[in-house]
């Protein structure tokens, strides 16, 4: 196996134009990992903020030449003894999130507890765009959240990256789902399973929406603080993308998650994918060496689904 691989690597934080397509050292898998060889790479909004140097904490003293990357799919090329993976298996992983990780590469190494193979009933290179979002999906609604049957959630941005796949797994829990985004997104979510469709850019969800369980903010700024007033007493308000100035407001319980590698989680997330239940959309694929434009499109909060990186 050659001890180098392709990478696309920044050498400071900036704009998309500081991505390089170069030759690095392939990385060698410690004990506790395996090494994969990689299919693709999920891109999602974090990797556009550690690229810029917004969450520079996350990447370590002088991590340059930095590979940025969480999410991945690929095949199996070395595994520690008694991991349950052989090589050739394929796989898909959140690696090691909230810390470094470096799937922008032909080979990127994982602990063994961060991956679970892959689905089988989707292309390998689309099992990329699964676990960040379907972990965040799962851990917010279904931990923090306690999102049981016959209760109703209330997604913002339910057509990207989680939003998309909140909605599926609240449909397979048995939840109604309301679900908000642009009118151009109204069929498609329509056809994931949302019961009641909110055009934000039309009317304000408060006017329309009430009595919810769980609202889940996929979005920032004031969603949350406005959702309270949707919210049933004892219910949840759950956000990824703000700060709840309180952990309790009229009788609502607000928390933000940030979302952690979990590779059990992930094996049951693929059984669903293969029963059905969730089915994730890539709306562009980019090869490697496009980093720099995926970023960009990423960047512009126009993305249906996810994007991913090819190798």
């Amino acid at each position: 196996m050659t001890e180098h691989m392709q990478a696309a690597v920044i050498h400071q934080y900036g704009d998309t134009d500081e991505f390089f397509l170069e030759q690095v050292p392939r990385p060698a898998p410690q004990s506790d990992e395996a090494l994969i060889r990689v299919a693709a790479a999920g891109i999602n909004p974090v990797d556009t903020y550690a690229r810029a140097g917004h969450v520079a904490g996350m990447m370590g003293d002088d991590p340059f030449p930095l590979i940025l990357g969480w999410d991945v799919s690929g095949v199996i090329e070395q595994a520690p003894a008694g991991s349950g993976y052989q090589v050739g298996d394929a796989i898909y992983s959140m690696v090691n999130f909230p810390g470094k990780s470096s799937t922008y590469a032909e080979y990127v190494t994982a602990k063994v507890s961060d991956i679970a193979h892959a689905p089988q009933s989707i292309p390998l290179a689309d099992a990329a765009a699964v676990p960040l979002v379907a972990l965040t999906a799962w851990q917010a609604m279904f931990e923090a959240g306690n999102l049981q049957a016959g209760q109703t959630v209330l997604i913002h941005a339910a057509a990207g990256g989680v939003g998309h796949i909140a909605v599926q797994l609240a449909k397979w829990k048995g939840a109604t789902v309301i679900g908000t985004a642009s009118a151009k997104n109204e069929a498609y979510l329509r056809e994931l399973g949302v019961d009641q469709f909110v055009d934000y850019t039309a009317q304000p969800f408060e006017d329309v929406v009430s009595d919810v369980d769980l609202a889940f903010d996929c979005v920032g700024s004031d969603t949350l603080a406005r959702s309270v007033a949707v919210i049933k007493p004892g219910g949840w308000g759950i956000t990824i993308a703000a700060q709840p100035d309180a952990d309790e407001k009229d009788g609502v319980h607000l928390k933000r998650i940030l979302v952690r590698s979990q590779g059990e989680q992930l094996a049951e997330i693929a059984k669903l994918i293969d029963a059905g239940h969730v089915k994730p959309t890539v709306d562009h694929r980019f090869p490697l060496a496009q980093a720099g434009e995926a970023h960009e499109l990423q960047a512009s909060k126009h993305v249906r689904g996810k994007i991913i990186l090819t190798t």
